[in-house]
This record gives structure tokens, sequence and C-alpha cells, in this order.
């Protein structure tokens, strides 16, 4: 009798353990008031903004995520083909991917690297790097920036 006794009272006690887990993990599902949401580069909803002055003409920046002026943000990020993204840095370590194009990007102190649709680049926080798209198509990025939304160019030492 002792026995059953211990055996049902460890197994009340997994069953009750059991649904505190499940409890725990339908709590953590439970929706927010936050949307979810899909969007493509070429979405006619999209927004696209003015860069920053020095970067070329015919520039854009969607915004997909977040806020400019907050952390966590994401972006798509728009040049034109053939285009120069000259030498410039950012507060916010960046994450990207591809989204279209072809483009050239080298960070200070590293190898070009020739980003194609679908490759992820990981840029540092505050390492200048320009860019170059190469293809006859512009090229789109999807930037998630860590910090708010800045881009600091680097003034040319050549006179």
């Amino acid at each position: 009798m002792c026995n059953q006794s211990i055996i049902g009272r460890s197994l009340q006690a997994a069953f009750i353990f059991l649904l505190s887990l499940v409890g725990s993990f339908a709590l953590a599902q439970t929706p927010g008031s936050e949307q979810a949401l899909t969007q493509t580069a070429g979405d006619a909803r999209l927004k696209w903004g003015p860069c920053p002055p020095f970067l070329p003409k015919g520039c854009g920046i969607a915004v997909l995520h977040g806020d400019p002026a907050k952390k966590n943000l994401d972006v798509f990020f728009k040049v034109p083909a053939k285009s120069t993204i000259p030498l410039h840095w950012h507060t916010s370590a960046e994450r990207m991917v591809l989204v279209a194009g072809v483009l050239h990007v080298t960070y200070d102190g590293q190898k070009s690297a020739i980003l194609r649709p679908g490759t992820y680049a990981y840029g540092p926080a505050k390492r200048p790097h320009k860019g170059y798209c190469a293809s006859t198509v512009p090229c789109i990025l999807f930037i998630a920036f860590e910090s708010p939304l800045d881009a600091v160019p680097v003034e040319s030492q050549s006179k």
C-alpha cells in the first residue's frame, strides 16, 4: 500500500509539473497586440523615403518594421544600378540580406565581398564601408539595425 501511495503521489506531482509547463507554453503563445506582417521589395504599399544627401541620387529607404529613431529597425535600402555608395559608417551593427541586384561591399581593413540575392552580410558598428551596385537593376538590401538609424559619411582624405 505504501509503495502505491508513493507512486501515486509521484505521478500526481509529475502530472502537475507537466500541466504547469503546458500552461507556461500557452501563455508564451498568447497573441499580443502587435500584428505579424510580410512584405516584398516590389510591394506597391511600401513607402520609399529619401536617403541622406551624400548617398546616390535615386536611393531610397523603406521602413518595414520599427521606428528609425529607436532600437531594432528593419528596412529595405535601394540604390540605383551602377551607382556607388560612398564610404560611411553607422552607430549600429547591421545585419543584411541582399534581395536584388549584385552589390560589392568593402569594409575598412577587409577584402571586398560580392553579394548576390540571398547573401547574408554582417557589418560591425562604426566600421567604415562602401559599396557599388554592379548590376543593371537596382540593388535592394534588407537591413536590420540594432540602434537608431544613422549614416555618417567619411570625408575623403584627398583634396
